[in-house]
């Protein structure tokens, strides 16, 4: 059970690093067929932390290519109400299939085949069914109904609108599980580099620049909610997929692979929440996966109602190296705080537990 991690501002650069640390695809044939399926749930750009980023598929279609595989199609539905198309032209995917050579599915424009799986009955994209090899490449992000959003929910562009509404009707956490019960992406590939704070559709980029990728859609879930500071267990569709054996749930016993250190300074472009969030932050060249990440642990401290007791300000970032003090602080930068929490970066999940310890003090 591995998970690999890379930091940046380059999606292409990023993605390129995981494939070759990865290396994916080397018991796969040249005439496999190949999907692509990004998160493109609205037609918004990725910078607004709702949509997977461009460069990401651009990537992988060149180092695809390079390989020698010829059968490669992008295959993505837009949520309910949203024009897929319109979203294809946003992203520029019509154009990288002209350019490419390679296919572009509208899922709402597919061919459909019924199949059931723990009890639901789902309408499923054939060219999804047919694929033999399927890569998933979601945003991680929060979300208002199941907290967040990452591979396994991503699996729900792959289904008929008709699907969609039926899920929502049965609750979703277990239709989603049932999802990939049908089918599971064999390669996933995280845009984590921007996700939005708590909102599927955008609006409140969270900046960490950092994406990750692994081969259980479970396990890659679990770890991205230690990210956005939720046990994995809270994550209702995750522990439902545990325990359907669909993958692991237990990131604790999995080999975590940083590919190198953060290094890239948060961009401060605060929106809406995060703004009121940023008030209990001392920040000082905060490295960016660190930064988001306390951004995530302070909201759900905030979810708790726990926030407002946080009586110092949480300080973080390099300049505090060397640095000594008697307040708190995240990081392995902070080391000479009298409370601090070590980590390079430490998850967002690790800060939660941290801070609440230091309000109850």
């Amino acid at each position: 059970m591995s998970i690999w991690v890379t930091y940046g501002n380059d999606p292409t650069s990023m993605t390129l690093e995981l494939l070759k640390a990865m290396d994916p695809f080397k018991n796969l044939k040249p005439t496999a067929s190949i999907v692509l399926k990004p998160n493109l749930v609205v037609a918004k750009p990725a910078s607004e932390g709702a949509t997977t980023h461009p460069q990401i598929v651009e990537a992988l279609i060149v180092h695809l290519q390079a390989q020698g595989f010829s059968d490669i199609a992008i295959v993505e539905s837009s949520w309910i109400g949203e024009s897929t198309q319109r979203s294809f032209k946003a992203h520029g995917y019509d154009t990288l299939a002209r350019k490419y050579g390679i296919g572009l599915v509208d899922v709402k424009q597919d061919r459909y085949v019924t199949v059931s799986s723990h009890g639901y009955e789902v309408e499923m994209s054939k060219k999804i069914m047919e694929a033999d090899f399927l890569i998933n490449l979601p945003v991680l992000k929060g979300h208002c109904q199941t907290k967040l959003t990452c591979a396994l929910k991503n699996m729900k562009g792959c289904i008929s609108d008709r699907s969609k509404r039926a899920f929502h009707s049965w609750g979703l956490h277990e239709p989603i599980a049932a999802l990939n019960a049908i089918k599971q992406a064999d390669l996933i590939i995280v845009d984590s580099i921007n996700g939005d704070l708590d909102f599927e559709e955008g609006g409140n980029p969270v900046q960490t620049n950092r994406m990750f990728g692994g081969f259980d859609s479970t396990l890659i879930d679990a770890f991205g909610a230690t990210l956005l500071g939720y046990e994995p267990a809270e994550i209702k569709h995750v522990a439902i997929a545990a325990q359907w054996k669909l993958g692991s749930i237990e990131v604790e016993k999995a080999s975590i692979k940083e590919l190198k250190a953060d290094a890239t300074a948060a961009a401060h472009r605060p929106t809406g929440r995060i703004k009121t969030l940023e008030r209990y932050t001392q920040a000082s060249s905060a490295c960016s996966a660190c930064y988001g990440n306390l951004i995530h642990a302070l909201a759900r401290l905030d979810e708790k109602g726990l926030l407002q007791d946080l009586v110092q300000k949480v300080h973080i970032g390099q300049d505090y190296k060397g640095k000594s003090g008697c307040g708190i602080g995240v990081g392995i930068c902070t080391n000479g705080f009298t409370h601090f929490l070590p980590g390079c970066p430490p998850k967002a999940l690790d800060m939660v537990r941290f801070l609440h310890k230091q309000i109850e003090e």
